[in-house]
């Protein structure tokens, strides 16, 4: 039997609305206001770390799925941040869904903000991890090494290791932990996100004129986390956010990264749980 509940829900399948497919999974204690989980850059729905899944889903019902275009998913790969909230508009429009709460990390911390933005009457809570605004005024950019690593064709290990976690032996011990839990799916789905999508992530991102000038509009509650020491996107972003967000919380890990929900997952988990519980 898997060690972890995530690892042993089944892969299901629902058809949109213009004919894609799209892949999910569905689990953790039913009957309450589901937890919609939207992913990274080159994330698939098997880059969840399932020690971090299995304790949200202690408490409520969890949702991850491949949006429009992303390894088991059908359609064309979307080509900017609008075209991945349609995508995920979509997928929540064929489940049924009409009271949810959001997470995103990363890319899909924006794709979160959309979704809130796009369906205020649906969306009851949400967290954005490791992520931004978008056009976020004077926010730092990536380093060299940091873009060159982002840009490979294939991360491996160590290249996860440099954009998710700071190099000390406690956080590169934390993410070595984490990369192996994710092994349990990745070891036999062998899961990525191709040429074609990638390259219209990346473009969607750099296009993005984000959601910076739209944060009072998040009339919802927003929480809002990072590590302080994120490489990919600088802290200042999370908190730039809560300066204009009307009903915000901030979370900031100081000896953690990009990659924080899963360094800090039990702490972490327990915060959001606690949050989409108020």
């Amino acid at each position: 039997m898997p060690a972890y509940v995530a690892d042993s829900a089944e892969t299901q399948y629902v058809e949109g609305p213009d004919g894609e497919t799209f892949a999910y999974r569905r689990f953790g204690r039913a009957g309450g206001r589901p937890l919609l989980m939207h992913m990274r850059l080159r994330g698939t729905i098997d880059h969840w770390d399932p020690a971090f899944l299995d304790l949200l889903a202690a408490e409520r019902e969890v949702i991850v799925f491949d949006n429009r275009g992303v390894n088991l998913t059908t359609g064309n790969p979307p080509a900017a941040i609008e075209d991945m909230v349609e995508g995920s508009l979509a997928f929540i429009g064929a489940l049924g869904l009409t009271d949810i709460d959001v997470l995103g990390w990363s890319m899909g911390g924006i794709v979160a903000q959309g979704v809130a933005l796009a369906a205020p009457g649906i969306v009851r809570h949400l967290v954005v991890a490791g992520s931004s605004a978008g056009g976020v005024p004077d926010l730092p950019t990536p380093s060299a090494r940091t873009q060159q690593v982002m840009s490979k064709p294939v991360n491996v290990d160590d290249d996860f290791l440099h954009l998710f976690y700071p190099e000390t032996e406690e956080a590169v011990a934390a993410g070595r932990a984490s990369l192996e839990r994710l092994e349990n799916r990745l070891k036999e789905s062998h899961a990525v996100v191709g040429p074609e999508a990638v390259r219209g992530q990346l473009g969607a991102i750099s296009s993005f004129k984000g959601f910076w000038h739209r944060q009072e509009e998040l009339t919802l509650p927003v929480l809002v986390a990072n590590g302080a020491h994120d490489v990919m996107i600088h802290a200042y972003a999370t908190y730039a956010m809560s300066q204009k967000l009307p009903h915000a919380k901030v979370i900031l890990y100081s000896d953690a990264g990009h990659g924080f929900l899963f360094q800090h997952h039990e702490d972490f988990a327990h915060e959001v749980n606690r949050f989409l519980s108020a």
